[in-house]
This record gives structure tokens, sequence and C-alpha cells, in this order.
């Protein structure tokens, strides 16, 4: 199997050229042709000479992803992209367009083990946990097919970013590189459903990026019945982590929470979240869910989301409800690419 190149950090890559009977130069010629000029073919990579372009070919490769689906919304011009890895793996990212700038939704993995009652994407578990090539390839990707810059990326798509952690941490460090993209660390938001031991890792890692938790429930009780991965990450222990987490970064972190029509969205549910988030340097990003046909739950009013939303702010939460893009696209999570494994089953029958 040959070796990724794009998957290598700029000093990885020079121990590689290195190996190779290559100047240790070459190695910042070809990461700039990957990270900055987004080629994906070594025949493309012009001021290398034919031999050591024969020579790559032969014994590395760059991971790619290709685009087998696009839809573009109507309402926001919000983009929705499938992706194909190797193996016919399908992954979703999103291109979500700001008065601020462009922020682009990734995949980290193909699928999902995490069981969340209200989520598209773990329907059919994990199939492939995504190398930092094949993340760094959905953005690389979309700028080339809109002509526009991503200014920030949130691992928010399939998959639980933890559970990758190794080429997430990697992914984050490539996508960072004053080399390549450069995008600054306080543009990048990694979304985890709260796998404590993997919480604290991230927190020693020094890194300045945002951690936005996937709470969704107020207590334990709750919590076990939409999100089984809590059973072995308990609230008390999770939120323990959180302030470990804020106290070493001194970032604040994001609490997602996504309202279930009568079941976690009481007022009662509200005030106690809010005393539990007491004195946390935190931010609640209340989330209408979005119908999965699969499951039995359904979107809160509106009314109960401004309820829950005025609670936790005369509670001294800072609160906001996410604003809902690309509605009429299949953006939410797992949605499209559900949706699009279905037609291709239907058809092979």
């Amino acid at each position: 199997m040959k070796k990724d190149l794009r998957s290598l950090t700029l000093e990885e890559l020079q121990a590689e050229m290195a190996e190779i009977g290559e100047a240790k130069f070459r190695a910042k010629q070809i990461f700039r042709w990957m990270h900055v000029k987004y080629v994906s073919d070594f025949s493309e990579m012009t001021d290398l000479s034919e031999n050591l372009r024969k020579k790559l070919d032969e014994n590395y490769e760059i991971g790619r992803v290709r685009q087998v689906k696009k839809l573009v919304s109507k309402e926001d011009n919000t983009t929705k992209y499938l992706f194909e890895l190797e193996n016919n793996y399908i992954i979703e990212s999103v291109f979500m367009r700001y008065s601020y700038g462009n922020t682009m939704c990734i995949s980290t993995q193909a699928g999902c083990r995490m069981g969340c009652a209200f989520c598209a994407s773990t329907i059919g578990g994990v199939e492939k946990s995504l190398s930092p090539s094949e993340m760094l390839a959905q953005i690389y990707e979309a700028e080339k097919d809109t002509g526009e810059k991503v200014n920030g990326v949130v691992l928010m798509g399939s998959g639980e970013p933890l559970d990758n952690y190794d080429n997430v941490i990697k992914f984050i460090k490539l996508i960072n590189s004053k080399d390549g993209k450069n995008m600054g660390q306080r543009h990048i938001t990694l979304s985890t459903c709260g796998l404590i031991n993997k919480m604290y890792e991230l927190a020693d890692e020094d890194l300045q990026i945002t951690l936005a938790v996937s709470l969704h429930a107020p207590n334990d009780g709750i919590r076990n019945t939409i999100m089984p991965v809590s059973k072995a990450n308990p609230m008390d222990k999770l939120l323990e982590a959180c302030r470990y987490y804020t106290d070493k970064t001194k970032r604040r972190i994001t609490f997602e929470y996504s309202l279930i029509k009568g079941v976690n969205d009481s007022p009662q549910n509200a005030k106690e979240l809010a005393s539990k988030l007491k004195g946390m340097l935190c931010h609640v990003n209340l989330i209408p869910i979005n119908d999965v046909k699969e499951r039995d739950y359904v979107r809160s009013s509106n009314e109960t989301i401004k309820t829950f939303e005025e609670i936790l702010l005369s509670r001294g939460i800072e609160t906001t409800v996410r604003r809902k893009l690309g509605s009429d696209i299949d953006a939410a999570c797992g949605q499209l690419r559900k949706r699009y494994k279905d037609e291709i089953k239907s058809v092979k029958r």
C-alpha cells in the first residue's frame, strides 16, 4: 500500500524525502502543491523533475475525495456535498456562507458508532475513520468547486472526532501549518459527544481550538436514553472534564443542546441545565432538531424554544439558538448521506 503524502506533516515529508535520496527543500515544494494549490496528481507538480515525479507516483499517493453529489440551497446558498472515499464509502460536508466568511462542516468518519437517537449519521454504525488527507480534501475540493475561500472549519459532520483522535489532531496541525492553508486554530471547532478520557488528552495538547460538547440533556436520566455513550461518560464526570479543559486552555466551551419535543425541552429541564452550568466558562447553543423518520423524535415548537432560551439567559447562561441552514437540501448531519445510500441500495435490488 502506498504512503499518503498529504497526511504527512512538513517535517515528516522532509524525512521521507531524505529517505529516498532527495533534497530537503523538495518537501516544501511538494507540501505547497498539496496544501496551497490543492493538487492531487504528482504530474501537475511542474517544478519537480520528471524523474522525481515518476518516483513519487510509483511509491506514494495523495489522499483525495471524489464529489458524487452536490445540492445548493435556494434559501441561503448553503452547499451540501457528498464525497466518495476509497472502497465506495460515502461522507458528507456542508459549505456555509455567513456575513463574516465561509465555514465548512466536515466529516471525520464515514458513519458513527456513538448511537445518538436523534442523529441520522449513526444509523448503520461507523464504516471508516478518515485520514487527515481525507478531512483536508473535503475543504480543498469545496474551495476549488466554489472558487471561494473557507475561513473556518467545524468538525461536526458524520463521526465522532475524538473516536478518530490521532488523525483529527494531525488534521488540525496540517490545516494550521504556516506552509499550508495556515488556518488559525481559533477558526477550528471540534464537536464531541463527550468522550471524557480523550477530552483530558485534548486539553493537554495545548491547542487554541473551540471545543463544542454535545450535551442535549440536563441529567443522566434523559441523556442515557438519547445518547448511549453517556452511560460510560456520566454528566458529573463530563462537566468536570469540561472545567479542566477551560482551566487549561482558557477557552470557552460551547454546549450543544438539541431540543426534542417532550423529551428535554421543559422549563424544568432548562432550570436544571442552568444550575449545572452555573459559573462555567461556557455558551449554550440550542438546536431545533431535524426530524429523522427512523427515529421517534420531533422538533420542539418555536414557543418552547424561546421559553427555554429565556430561562437560561435569565439565569446568566449565555445562550443562542442555532440558525438553520440548508433546510431544503437535507443539510443536517447524516440526512443526505443516508438518503443517497438508500437510493443506491434500491437500484441494486
